[in-house]
C-alpha cells in the first residue's frame, strides 16, 4: 500500500541564516569581558582602533567607563576630553559600569582617591546637563552586553567617520572628505569610493556617471567646478 502524502505536515525548508549583527569595539576594550559577553549573545564584533569611543553600535558611539577608571579618567583631566570629543556625535552615551560591586562615591567622605561626592555629582551633572549625554549605570560586564545588545537590536543606522580625530587611515580620510558634502553620508561616501576607487576619479567623473551611481546626490559635487 502506497503511503499517503500528509498536505499538513510540515515541510522542510532551507533558509539562509540571518547574518549577525556587528559591533564594533575599540582594541583596548580586549581585557573587558563585555566583547566575550555579546558574542555569547550571538553579535559579530570587531576590534578597531577607534578614535572617538569604546564601541560603535550603529549611529551610536558609547564611552564605557568602570567605576574606579570613571574616577581616574575625572582626576587627570582625560575623561573631559572623551566626552567632548564624543560631541561630534549625534547619538551618544556613557555606560558607567560595576556600581554592584562598587559605590561611585559614598556619603561616609572622600570616596576613592580622595574625592568628594559632591565632586563626583557636579561632574555627572555637567556631562547631563552641559554636555547633554545620557547615562547609564549598569551592575557588571554582563549587564552591560546586555545594554548594548539592546541598543543594536533598535537601532538601524550606519555610524558617520566624520569625526576630527587626526588619526583616520587612508581609506578613512577619503571617507571623511566625501562626508563633508551635503547629502553625503557613509553609506553613499563607501559607495563612490567602492566605484571610483580616489577622490580624483569622483571628482573627474561625469554627472551622469555619478547621477547613475547616486542619483540626485550628483548634484552636490558642482561645487567642486565652482570658483571661490
Amino acid at each position: 500500500m502506497k503511503p499517503i502524502f500528509d498536505i499538513f505536515s510540515k515541510r522542510k525548508t532551507t533558509s539562509s541564516a540571518k547574518p549577525k549583527e556587528k559591533i564594533i569595539i575599540d582594541y583596548r576594550e580586549k581585557n573587558s569581558l563585555v566583547a566575550s559577553e555579546l558574542v555569547n549573545l550571538g553579535f559579530e564584533i570587531e576590534f578597531k582602533n577607534l578614535k572617538v569611543g569604546d564601541y560603535l553600535v550603529k549611529d551610536i558611539a558609547i564611552e564605557r567607563k568602570t567605576v574606579s577608571d570613571f574616577i581616574s579618567s575625572m582626576i587627570n583631566k582625560r575623561l573631559q576630553n572623551q566626552i567632548i570629543e564624543l560631541q561630534q556625535y549625534k547619538n551618544k552615551l556613557l555606560i558607567i559600569e560595576g556600581i554592584e560591586e562598587q559605590e561611585l562615591y559614598s556619603e561616609r567622605g572622600e570616596g576613592e582617591k580622595g574625592m568628594h561626592p559632591n565632586s563626583i555629582r557636579g561632574f555627572l551633572i555637567s556631562i547631563l546637563i552641559n554636555h547633554k549625554i545620557p547615562i547609564i549605570y549598569t551592575k557588571n560586564s554582563d549587564d552591560t552586553a546586555k545594554f548594548i545588545s539592546v541598543i543594536a537590536k533598535r537601532k538601524e543606522h550606519e555610524l558617520s567617520l566624520n569625526v576630527s580625530k587626526n588619526n583616520l587611515n587612508k581609506k578613512e580620510r577619503m571617507q571623511f572628505i566625501l562626508e563633508s558634502f551635503p547629502q553625503i553620508g557613509p553609506k553613499t561616501a563607501k559607495k563612490l569610493l567602492e566605484k571610483f576607487k580616489t577622490l580624483k576619479n569622483i571628482f573627474n567623473a561625469t554627472e551622469e556617471e555619478l547621477k547613475k551611481l547616486i542619483g540626485k546626490k550628483s548634484e552636490t559635487f558642482r561645487i567642486v567646478d565652482e570658483e571661490y
